[in-house]
C-alpha cells in the first residue's frame, strides 16, 4: 500500500534512508532569537534533527545541499488556519454573508469531505514553507484530528499541526442565520456552552476527540462570555496541558479574555491601546489575522484592513507580543492557500513593522505560543529539521518570503527549486 504513495508523502514517514547525513550550506543563516544574520554556516541534519550549527567542515559522506546564495530560516508558522474550510468568498457583501456562507459548509458539507480540503490546503501551506500551523476550528465533526494524524502517519504531506477540534461559544457561536425551527444548524461546526459545567463538558469533549489547543468565540452575541466564564475554560484546558485561543471581536471581549489569562488573542481588531497594555502585562500574545486589502476586499470586508493596520501599529508601538496568523479561507485564481498566508506580510509592512520582528512572528514567536519552542522555531543542535530558503535578505526586504524556494519538513526536503 505504502509503494503506492507519493514520494512526498514517502519521505514524511519514518525511513532509514533519512538516518544518513546532510550537509545544508546557508550563505545567511536567521536566528529569531537575536534577530540577526550570521553568514556562511553549515547546518548538520541526521534523519529528522538538526545535530551541529556553525562554521562547520562538511563530513565526506553527507549529502550537500547548496543554499550559498540564499537565507536560511527556521520553518514558518501560521497561528491561524482552518485548513478544513475553503469558502468562495469572492463577491461578498459584508461579515454576515461570508458567516452565512459557513453555515452552508456545515450544513452542506460531510466531515469527509472537510477533511480532503484540508489535505489539499495542508500540502500547499507546506510547499509555501509553513511547516507548523495551529488550527483553530471550523473542521466539522473533527475533521482536524483526521488530517493532524493523517500527516503524523505520512499519509498525506502537511505541517506539523495543533488543532483545535470544535469551537466552543455561548449559544449560537458565531452564526446570526440560525431559526428556532433548526437549532441543530450550528452543529457541530461549534459547541454550545453557557454554563459551567457546559464549558468544562465541551473542553473535555474536545480533548477527548484529539485538540491540542481550544477555541473560544468569545463576544459574537450580546450575552458574550465574560472574565470569570473563560477562567473556567482556561482552568479546564489547562488541567488537560491545553492552552486557550480567544476569538474577541470587541475591545471588551479582548479586555476579558486577556484578563482571564488566554494563551492568545485572535484578530482584536478593536482592541484599545488600554487593552493592548493589559495583553503585554499578562503576557497575552496577539494573533492579529491582519488582512491585506486584497484579503478584506475578497471576502467583503474592505473596511477590515485599514482597521488592522492601525490596531498593528498600536500594538507595536506598546510592545505586545505578536504571532503570525492569516484566517485564510478563500481561493484566490493564481495563488495556493499557502501564497495567499504569505501575503499577509504586507499589512505588516505597511504598518511599519520592523522585518525582524515579523520574522520572529513568524518562528519563535509564534513556536512559544503554540508551545513547541524546544522543538521547533529555532536553527539549532536537537530541534526539529524544519528549514526554508529564500533568495536575497529578508531583513533588508522581506518581501523575499514570497518567493521561498526551498522547504525541509523533519529531514525531508518537500521542495527544492534553483535559487532565483
Amino acid at each position: 500500500m505504502r509503494a503506492l504513495l507519493p514520494a512526498l508523502v514517502m519521505g514524511l514517514l519514518p525511513a532509514t534512508a533519512l538516518s544518513q547525513v546532510t550537509a545544508l550550506k546557508a550563505g545567511r543563516l536567521f536566528d529569531p532569537t537575536t534577530g540577526a544574520m550570521a553568514s556562511d554556516q553549515v547546518i548538520l541534519i541526521e534523519g529528522r534533527t538538526i545535530k551541529a550549527v556553525g562554521k562547520l567542515a562538511i563530513p565526506r559522506d553527507a549529502k550537500l545541499i547548496d543554499l550559498s546564495r540564499s537565507t536560511v530560516l527556521p520553518g514558518l508558522f501560521d497561528a491561524h488556519t482552518h485548513l478544513c474550510l475553503t469558502l468562495s468568498t469572492q463577491g461578498g457583501r459584508g461579515l454576515d454573508e461570508l458567516i452565512g456562507r459557513l453555515l452552508g459548509a456545515t450544513v452542506l458539507d460531510t466531515t469527509a469531505h472537510r477533511a480532503l480540503i484540508g489535505a489539499a490546503n495542508a500540502r500547499e501551506m507546506l510547499e509555501a514553507g509553513f511547516t507548523t500551523v495551529r488550527d483553530v476550528g471550523n473542521a466539522g465533526n473533527y475533521a482536524d484530528t483526521d488530517l493532524r494524524r493523517a500527516v503524523e502517519e505520512g499519509l498525506v504531506p502537511g505541517p506539523t499541526i495543533l488543532n483545535a477540534g470544535r469551537i466552543i461559544g455561548p449559544l449560537g457561536g458565531q452564526y446570526r442565520q440560525l431559526q428556532p425551527e433548526r437549532p441543530d444548524l450550528g452543529e457541530p461546526e461549534y459547541l454550545y456552552a453557557d454554563t459551567a459545567d457546559e464549558m468544562r463538558k465541551a473542553v473535555r469533549k474536545n480533548v477527548l476527540f484529539g485538540a491540542r489547543v481550544i477555541k473560544i468565540a468569545v463576544d459574537d452575541r450580546p450575552y458574550a462570555y465574560t472574565a470569570d466564564d473563560i477562567r473556567i475554560l482556561v482552568r479546564e484546558a489547562a488541567r488537560a496541558g491545553l492552552r486557550v485561543a480567544a476569538h474577541c471581536a470587541t475591545d471588551a471581549g479582548a479586555r476579558a479574555a486577556a484578563d482571564a489569562g488566554v494563551a492568545s488573542i485572535e484578530h482584536g481588531y478593536r482592541a484599545s491601546t488600554e487593552t493592548l497594555r493589559l495583553m503585554k502585562r499578562k503576557g497575552v500574545v496577539l494573533v492579529g489575522t491582519d488582512f491585506t486589502e486584497l484579503a478584506a476586499r475578497e471576502m467583503g470586508i474592505p473596511e477590515y484592513h485599514p482597521m488592522v493596520v492601525e490596531r498593528l501599529r498600536r500594538a507595536q508601538a506598546v510592545g505586545v507580543t505578536m504571532a503570525f496568523g492569516t484566517d485564510v479561507v478563500f481561493p484566490l485564481r493564481g495563488q495556493t492557500r499557502g501564497s495567499l498566508a504569505i501575503s499577509f506580510i504586507d499589512s505588516f509592512v505597511e504598518a511599519g513593522i520592523p522585518a525582524r520582528t515579523i520574522l520572529q512572528s513568524m518562528t519563535i514567536n509564534a513556536a512559544r505560543l503554540l508551545g513547541v519552542e524546544r522543538q521547533r522555531g529555532l536553527v539549532e543542535p536537537g530541534r526539529a529539521a524544519d528549514l526554508v530558503a529564500a533568495p536575497g535578505d529578508p531583513l533588508h526586504d522581506i518581501g523575499v518570503l514570497k518567493r521561498i524556494h526551498f522547504v525541509m519538513k523533519d529531514g525531508y526536503v518537500v521542495r527544492q527549486l534553483p535559487a532565483p
